[in-house]
């Protein structure tokens, strides 16, 4: 005995809304994929993406000629007037400088590879900074701070914990003032000698942590008329205390461009291939789920719009058939029927239908005759 399920046509718009909305789901989840953060390359909220790459000095050979990756990099670090600071300053952008420097005030040896801005103040060097990369957008601005340079103004106010001000407190409430001169002698200390010694370096690196250290912001503007389209580099300010100072970059690469595609990332064309796939699979399927139940259509009528289809594919196949038979006459052709020696329409014609004609005549003499 055979059943078939009816369902009512009100209820496969719901239906089809149901599978578009999973479809959708699936398509969405297949297009999130995981950003990574480029060195020197920014993103902004509205979409517009920064690469200052092409602005970052890099070394030249030893032979002094240009590497090949260069691509038209600078291979000399950028110089900035300090006008009255008093000292001209020496930076690059997004990475270390590129001439070597030594004898750097309050920074190890094993770091001065790492410096990426720096000036000479009566002979001596004062590190700015160490190379960052990290390249952000705040607001309409373009920024990129470097960090650690050289010490510089007061060390920092070392504020007590909670427990500790709390602790103070407390001993002031329950002090005892009358055997305060017996208090007033500090017990022998019972740590040892090599506890006491890693007391003290550990208090050095606090003291030194402690260090206020001078740092550079540098700010990046759109400059499409640069000369020779290289970056320029302008001192503003540095603070009282000369721990932070201000430079203000031109370059034609700070403007605004497109993000270029990413590998394994998924592009606009895929996003439409994506939509575009999804709309079909959710016409045929719902077309055919449609058709199979409520028409009882079985076979290719199972289709939606079979006959439309099947319409457009004879009207293709018909288009096709003209076009090769029209292509086809303008090739020469060696079959088919060819005229005769001696035939009317053929080579030599007229000199037949002469020797007919007095073949004709001589038979009416005769018959005269």
């Amino acid at each position: 005995m055979r059943f078939t399920t009816m369902i009512s046509p009100s209820a496969y718009p719901a239906i089809i809304s149901l599978l578009a909305l999973a479809s959708t789901a699936a398509a969405a989840s297949d297009a999130e994929t995981t950003s990574t953060t480029t060195a020197c390359t920014a993103s902004s909220t509205s979409g517009a993406f920064f690469d200052l790459r092409a602005d970052v000095a890099i070394k030249p050979k030893p032979d002094g000629g240009r590497p090949s990756h260069s691509r038209g990099a600078p291979l000399t670090d950028y110089k900035a007037r300090g006008w009255d600071y008093g000292s001209n300053f020496t930076l690059n952008i997004c990475n270390a400088v590129v001439e070597p420097i030594e004898d750097v005030k309050g920074i190890e040896e094993s770091k001065w590879q790492n410096i990426s801005a720096y000036y000479v103040s009566e002979g001596e060097y004062y590190s700015l900074g160490f190379q960052s990369g990290g390249l952000v957008t705040r607001g309409k601005e373009l920024v990129l701070q470097y960090t650690g340079g050289s010490p510089c103004g007061k060390k920092r106010s070392k504020s007590r914990s909670l427990s500790e001000r709390s602790a103070v407190h407390s001993g002031a409430n329950y002090k005892d003032y009358e055997n305060e001169d017996e208090n007033e002698e500090e017990p022998p200390s019972s740590k040892p000698d090599g506890e006491d010694d890693g007391d003290k370096g550990k208090d050095d690196d606090a003291e030194e942590d402690d260090v206020l250290r001078k740092s550079t912001t540098i700010f990046f503007g759109c400059d499409r008329d640069a000369l020779g389209g290289t970056a320029q580099v302008s001192f503003i300010a540095a603070d009282p205390e000369e721990c932070n100072y201000v430079f203000k970059v031109k370059s034609p690469h700070a403007c605004a461009g497109a993000e270029p595609h990413k590998p394994g990332s998924v592009g606009p064309g895929s996003v439409f291939a994506i939509i575009l796939f999804v709309a079909l699979l959710v016409y045929l399927l719902g077309g055919v789920f449609y058709n199979r139940t409520v028409g009882n259509a079985r076979g290719w009528r199972q289709l939606p719009n079979y006959s439309m289809w099947a319409s457009l594919w004879s009207y293709i196949c018909d288009m096709f058939v003209i076009a090769t038979s029209s292509c086809a006459r303008l090739f020469p052709s060696r079959r088919g029927y060819h005229y005769i020696s001696g035939s009317p329409h053929g080579r030599g014609g007229r000199n037949s239908r002469d020797d007919e004609n007095r073949l004709i005549d001589q038979y009416d003499e005769e018959w005269e005759d």
